[in-house]
């Protein structure tokens, strides 16, 4: 089916099922979603109210809601778990990959955790543990542990015997990992090429023993950016031994890219990039309300430099007028340049290498547009207001803010990154404080010097 008519199909099922739970024909509702993929689902569950979702949780198969969890965003997977059961909880997670069942244990409290724990059986509980082993954001929170691993010394045709014998493959197998007798990771072998070389040829003779393998404590974002480099569908994951502890999917890579791209858009409005749409009001109403009492008291601050010029704003009233123009420009142009320098650090295109030449660039760009947009805005406010001195004033603050919009626009990101402060959260409220107090202090202030008699 091509994907734009997929698209529309899915739009028209969960159309349907709204309808249907609308109407109260609950029954009817219940064989839909028996029907329908577990992503489906959980779009129709992130798509919901909240009162209408938890109705459809109900209604979702036992069987299903284990998948379903694993397509969830993290709010409305908490909202949906903090609803359920323990026992039913260990259920839903029997089937889930490791690296999603690792995030749902983490999300539950430690009361419900333990009861979870005691619910699930004993092989489950090992492998929670496991799971639970490895820091967040890292490859061993992000591996899977179901690979399948060979001895570099027997045949091609063993193999294929051998994975005859196992009926199936973990989703996802591009490659089989050789391993020696104490499990240490000495390279791969693809499926092609298990597929195309004579099966008398031992597996040393084809395998690839250069193949790169990922530090179990790497970072999500390293990992992802090797992926996006070395387009690789799968990749083994070693510790520092080199001993093979798990593999890392494709799957598992969009969700880390998809997830820091919400995080960089959300983050510079004051969001969470997990925030639930349809989220009860008081929630939300609270989440959102930190960031804008910050941005409450920058604006503040930036009545308070302007307050030490109330008089010259009462001799002079243009100057009230033009007051929120350099401000303004100064914001954009630093906004540019930090969601420039965010993303640059995000794809790990900024190191320390080229930090100082990135700097220098920025500057050199906000000199030249200051005196783009200082000569632009002198020339209209002196012929709007025949006033030639009036227009150089201007003229000086744009310059000076534009300035001010480069420095910080490129150093605050790098600053707040050394401190291991997130730059998309906080680099937005600091930027606007600082051009809108450059602003306003260079425009009143050389205006007050140059104009008032």
């Amino acid at each position: 089916m091509p994907e734009a008519l997929e698209q529309d199909y899915s739009q028209t099922q969960l159309h349907e099922v709204t309808k249907a739970l609308s109407s109260g024909m609950f029954v009817h509702v219940r064989r839909m979603l028996a029907h329908m993929p577990p992503c489906d689902i959980a779009l129709l569950l992130e798509s919901s109210p909240h009162k209408s979702r938890t109705v459809l949780w109900q209604l979702v198969d036992p069987d299903l809601q284990g998948e379903t969890l694993e397509e969830l965003s993290e709010d409305v997977r908490n909202g949906i778990i903090a609803q359920m059961d323990p026992a039913l909880i260990a259920a839903a997670t029997e089937e889930m990959d490791d690296d999603d069942l690792a995030e749902v244990l983490r999300s539950l409290p430690d009361t419900v955790y333990q009861e979870v724990l005691g619910s699930m059986d004993k092989t489950d509980q090992e492998r929670a543990t496991f799971v639970l082993s490895y820091e967040e954001e890292t490859a061993g929170a992000l591996m899977s542990t179901d690979t399948i691993t060979i001895r570099p010394d027997v045949t091609l045709d063993v193999v294929l015997r051998y994975l005859r014998l196992k009926g199936e493959l973990p989703e996802g197998t591009d490659e089989l990992y050789v391993v020696d007798k104490e499990n240490k990771f000495l390279g791969d072998i693809q499926l092609a090429t298990l597929l195309t070389k004579s099966p008398l040829l031992t597996v040393r003779e084809v395998m690839d023993n250069e193949s790169e393998a990922i530090p179990v404590s790497m970072g999500e974002s390293e990992v992802a950016q090797l992926f996006e480099r070395h387009n690789w569908i799968s990749a083994p994951v070693v510790d520092e031994d080199s001993q093979l502890l798990g593999r890392i999917t494709i799957d598992d890579v969009v969700d880390v890219i998809r997830e820091e791209a919400e995080h960089s858009m959300m983050s510079m409005a004051g969001l969470d990039d997990e925030e639930d749409t349809f989220a009860p009001v008081v929630k939300s109403t609270k989440r959102r309300s930190v960031w804008l009492g910050v941005n409450l008291i920058t604006a503040i601050l930036a009545a308070f430099v302007a307050g030490f010029f109330e008089s010259t704003l009462g001799i002079l009233p243009i100057l009230a007028v033009l007051n929120g123009i350099v401000p303004s420009m100064g914001g954009i142009a630093g906004s540019q340049t930090l969601t420039l320098v965010i993303r640059g650090m995000a794809v790990g295109h900024i190191n320390d290498a080229n930090q100082r030449w990135l700097i220098g660039k920025e500057i050199a760009i906000g000199m030249l547009n200051g005196v783009i947009w200082a000569v632009l805005i002198a020339s209209v406010v002196a012929l709007w207001q025949w006033d030639f001195t009036l227009g150089l004033v201007i003229a000086f603050a744009m310059f000076m803010n534009l300035f001010a919009a480069g420095c910080a626009g490129v150093t605050i990101p790098l600053i707040l990154k050394k401190l291991d402060i997130d730059p998309a959260l906080a680099g937005g409220v600091i930027l606007t404080t600082v051009t809108d107090v450059v602003g306003i202090f260079a425009f009143l202030g050389t205006a007050t010097y140059f104009l008032l008699p």
